[in-house]
């Protein structure tokens, strides 16, 4: 039984290359989420502040979260989009960037990352009641140096913002 919904833990027995077994190899299938790196009209990156308890601190990061029972990917992107930033925007707004696994040594889980051009905040936040969200805009050369100075330190934020940073380049001039 796992301790938590939130975090689940399975044990599993994992046999190696060298025929040896490992009869307690622990993985938690987190299940999988979804990212978007949202663009405004005048080319500002929308940025989430909140608290996270395993890291201990208040940090940077884009709108996320796993992807919805009966959402698709995509729809669960912009539902997360929605609720943590007030952003509404279409499926047809969203650019694919990419898929990244995060711990795959020890989670199963992978989130799918999207680029969303010309957003505006047209909604209101709709935040669980254990989120705390500040959103503030960011020239993109500025979350650049966020990455570099490691102000900006979640990998699939860093894979994400990067990934669109390679593709677009001219997002970021």
């Amino acid at each position: 039984m796992s301790p938590s919904k939130w975090f689940p833990i399975e044990r599993h027995t994992v046999e190696m290359h060298d025929e040896k077994i490992v009869d307690d190899f622990y993985i938690s299938p987190l299940g999988d989420g979804v990212m978007t790196l949202p663009f405004t009209k005048d080319n500002k990156i929308v940025l989430i502040k909140q608290y996270k308890h395993g890291f201990g601190e208040i940090t940077y990061d884009l709108p996320a979260g796993f992807t919805q029972v009966g959402k698709s990917v995509e729809a669960s992107a912009l539902a997360e989009l929605e609720e943590e930033t007030g952003i509404i925007a279409t499926s047809s707004d969203l650019f694919f960037l990419g898929k990244f696994c995060n711990v795959p040594a020890k989670l199963k889980h992978t989130t799918y990352s999207y680029l969303v051009r010309n957003v505006c905040f047209n909604g209101v936040q709709k935040l669980d009641d254990c989120e705390e969200i500040l959103v503030e805009t960011q020239e993109p050369q500025k979350v650049i140096s966020m990455i570099k100075e490691n102000i900006i330190m979640k990998s699939d934020v860093v894979a994400t913002i990067m990934k669109a940073y390679l593709e677009f380049p001219e997002l970021f001039i």
